[in-house]
């Protein structure tokens, strides 16, 4: 993924593994790297201009949803999963998606 246009900044945790890419202009979480894997990113799904083709696989922070929110992912984490299951999810999309 490349960003075409403005500059993102470092916000949220700031890790050996995680970088959060934010907005430079308003703050906004835009997307996060994680290392040392520089091809997986994580992107706001929202962001994208045609979400008609996007469904959730992972959904995190359930610990924090309105009660009445809900989504058809596949796997759903109280908070985070940890780093050793973000790579089996990883490999399991791939299985399923290509």
């Amino acid at each position: 993924m490349t960003v075409i246009e403005g500059s993102t900044v470092i916000g949220g945790l700031h890790g050996e593994q995680l970088r959060h890419h934010h907005c430079d202009w308003c703050k906004s979480w835009l997307f996060t790297r994680i290392e040392p894997d520089p091809g997986f990113v994580n992107i706001r799904a929202t962001l994208l201009d045609d979400t008609s083709w996007f469904v959730p696989f992972v959904e995190t922070g359930r610990n924090e949803a309105l009660p009445w929110v809900t989504t058809p992912a596949k796997h759903s984490y109280a908070e985070f999963p940890s780093m050793e299951a973000y790579f089996e999810l990883i490999a399991e999309y791939t299985a399923e998606n290509g």
